[in-house]
């Protein structure tokens, strides 16, 4: 019934039915391929360049605060 259905939307693009119902259940995986890469790529994307710099920030917070405890302490 699919198949038909293809059959049917592609002749009435390109005129022609022979052969091209393969094609185009070949364009599915093809599609689906593209659409995975995509997603692996945006998946394995480096995402620690904010936390580098965040945890730097907190590491010079931390000695301000001990430097500043020290100082209050008395001797």
């Amino acid at each position: 019934m699919v198949n038909l259905l293809i059959c049917q939307w592609w002749s009435l693009i390109w005129g022609r039915e022979d052969g091209m119902a393969a094609l185009t259940w070949l364009l599915i995986p093809l599609f689906a391929a593209v659409g995975a890469a995509i997603w692996a790529s945006w998946a394995a994307r480096n995402r620690t360049t904010g936390d580098v710099a965040e945890l730097a920030g907190y590491s010079r917070f931390r000695e301000a605060m001990e430097k500043a405890q020290a100082e209050t302490e008395p001797a």
